[in-house]
Order: structure tokens, then C-alpha cells, then sequence
């Protein structure tokens, strides 16, 4: 997978892309990452980008020229989806990530000031995603975000594949909560079933942990999660 951005501050995408697992994915040849600036296709002096809104209101708006020279620059063909994070749009999530990560090629338009005239939308089709209903002071992070949750579920980025079965959302659910050694740590200790070495039974703790926290601190997740039988039984078990 390819994925671009269309951002006035393209150092800061550089960087999130060069450490960790994201770095790694590129250096594997699993994602590649281009930018382009919108500033570096203005047409006057002092490389403007953006301006007033027509019909009044508070401070400026991107031009879309600028923003459309760059989407243009980048060459992109009918399989390319521009995406634009904006507060009007489904918000993200899991499945989202999912869905774009089968894609080949991703754009995102990163807004600022008061956002993205509105042409360049309906030009380049763009879908439009919430990372939250939240403000920030620009596009960069709600993309980088995104981009990032998408990258781990393209084959090859994590080292292990079975590290997305056991996450959080993966599944409908949260997940259960995980400890490693020692087995006690400031006289906190690991629950006993994780070392009983009896899977079934760990994985049954497990999925009881996740039915309940999910249920506990996001009913909005639990009420559309899919459950079974043997779920409600887990539930009603002390």
C-alpha cells in the first residue's frame, strides 16, 4: 500500500514515519509514504494557501487551487481514495481501518485555519472522516492516526499476524487485561489462572474480562457486539 498526504507541514509526518514499526514496514517494502505541499504550488510571492470565506465568518479557508495542484501532483488513478479528516464525516474506527487498509493507494488532505474549501471535496470525491468529537488545530494528527491503525492491519507490518486477533475492537469487544513477569510486583500479583497453564481455561477468563469490561465501560460497543449463549452464561457467572 501507498500512502500520501497533501500537508503544509510535512516534517511532522516524516517523522512519525521514521522509528518503530512504520519505519521498519518501509524499509520491508509492506508501505510507502509520499507528500506533497500545498505551499510549494502557490502562485504568488508569499506562498499563500489559504484566504477569507465567502459569506463572512471567523478566520481563513484553504484554497483549493494549492490543494488540487498537489492531489495532481501525486499522479494518483482511479483506485486512489482521497480521504479528508473532518469533523462532519462517520467517525473512525476499527472497521474503517480495516476497509481502507485493502485499498492500494490512500490519500490524506490534511485541513488547517478553519478548513478545506469545500470544492475540493466534491472535485476529488473525497470521504470524509471523525477522528472525534474533538477539535484540533490541524489535519495532521487525525490523519497520522488513522494512517497508523491502518498501516498494522497490512500483511507483513507486525511481526506477529496473531497480534490482531487479541486487540482491542478486533472483535466487537475490549480486550482482557494482559501481565507479563514477574508474577508479583509490588505485592500485586497475576491472576492464577494465567499461570495454571490450562488454556481453555485461560482463553475462558479471558473473553470473560473483555464481555465485562466492554459491557462496563463502553455499553455502545457491548449493546452491538455479537454474542453468544455461552456469553450470557460468562456474564451471569460470579
Amino acid at each position: 500500500m501507498r500512502i500520501d498526504f497533501v500537508t503544509l507541514f510535512p516534517e511532522t509526518l516524516a517523522a512519525a514515519f521514521g522509528s518503530s514499526i512504520l519505519k521498519r514496514a518501509i524499509e520491508a517494502g509492506h508501505l510507502e509514504v509520499g507528500w506533497a505541499n500545498p505551499r510549494d504550488f502557490a502562485t504568488d510571492a508569499r506562498k499563500t494557501v489559504d484566504d477569507r470565506p465567502f459569506g463572512g465568518g471567523p478566520g481563513m479557508l484553504m484554497m483549493a487551487e494549492p490543494i488540487d495542484s498537489a492531489l495532481r501532483s501525486l499522479e494518483l488513478d482511479d483506485q486512489a481514495v482521497v480521504v479528508m479528516p473532518d469533523p462532519t464525516g462517520p467517525r473512525f474506527s476499527q472497521g474503517i481501518a480495516s476497509e481502507l487498509a485493502q485499498l492500494p493507494r490512500l490519500v490524506f488532505v490534511c485541513g488547517h485555519y478553519e478548513g478545506i474549501d469545500d470544492r475540493i471535496r466534491q472535485k476529488w470525491n473525497a470521504r470524509l472522516v471523525s477522528l472525534g468529537d474533538f477539535v484540533l488545530t490541524g489535519g495532521e494528527l487525525p490523519a497520522m492516526a488513522m494512517a497508523d491503525a491502518i498501516s498494522r492491519l497490512i500483511p507483513g507490518v507486525l511481526g506477529d499476524a496473531q497480534s490482531l486477533a487479541i486487540d482491542s475492537h478486533s472483535d466487537g469487544l475490549l480486550s482482557a487485561p494482559q501481565f507479563t513477569r514477574p508474577a508479583v510486583w509490588n505485592d500485586l500479583a497475576v491472576p492464577d489462572v494465567l499461570l495454571s497453564g490450562d488454556h481453555p481455561r485461560i482463553e475462558k477468563w479471558k473473553r470473560k474480562q473483555a464481555l465485562r469490561l466492554t459491557r462496563d465501560h463502553r455499553p455502545d460497543l457491548f449493546a452491538r457486539a455479537m454474542l453468544e449463549s455461552s456469553d450470557l452464561e460468562l456474564l451471569s457467572d460470579a
